[in-house]
Formats: C-alpha cells, structure tokens, sequence
C-alpha cells in the first residue's frame, strides 16, 4: 500500500515562507506523533511522502477536517501560539495522515500544491 501524509495550508493567511514552514512543521509531527507506530514505521521505510496542498480558507480547512474524521484518518488542526504573524488561536493547518494515498485523496486529491 502507499502510504501519505498531506498537509492543507490556509491560502487566505498568506504566511512568510519560513511561518509556513513551522506551522506545516507542527502539522506533520503530530500527525505522526499520534498514527499508529506501524503505520509510521512502513512510511518511513517508504520515504515518508508528503504533499503540501493550499486549503482557501477557515472554512474550507474545516471542511476537510470532517472529511478525515468521517474516513477515520489521523489529523491535526494547528492553531498558531501567536507570538508573530498571526493572532493567537489562529487555525493556519491541517495535517492528515500518514495513510492509505487513496484514501487521503478522496479528500485533498483536486487540491494544488503551495
């Protein structure tokens, strides 16, 4: 099976480079921290693929957000601490998987890469 991990950033916050990356960051070791260790451990020996795709807005992140939780993926919504960027509590992430590749692009597959 081949396994992924997708990270949707919110488009509408346009975050610096290196904000985004810290936030995509939080997104993808939680995800990992709280998969199953198995799981984990077959995606690392694969590469650990992972994509990072633009959500448009709050809205649509949540969107997503249910969509996991209805298929049962691992995911994580990350809200900024807020002592740069944004204000603090603001949601900038979402993190899904590492899973099934198919199974995560039922929800992220027509989305474009940041």
């Amino acid at each position: 099976m081949a396994l992924k991990q997708v990270i949707l950033v919110r488009k509408d916050l346009k975050l610096p480079k290196g904000k985004l990356a810290v936030q995509c960051s939080h997104a993808s070791t939680d995800c990992a921290l709280n998969s199953d260790k198995k799981v984990v451990e077959e995606w690392k020996s694969l590469g650990m693929k992972k994509v990072v795709l633009k959500a448009e807005n709050l809205d649509e992140l949540l969107k997503f957000k249910k969509q996991a939780d209805k298929l049962g993926l691992v995911n994580s919504l990350i809200k900024d601490a807020g002592h740069t960027v944004v204000e603090p509590g603001t949601v900038t992430c979402l993190g899904i998987g590492p899973d099934d590749e198919d199974k995560i692009d039922k929800i992220s597959g027509s989305l474009k890469c940041v």
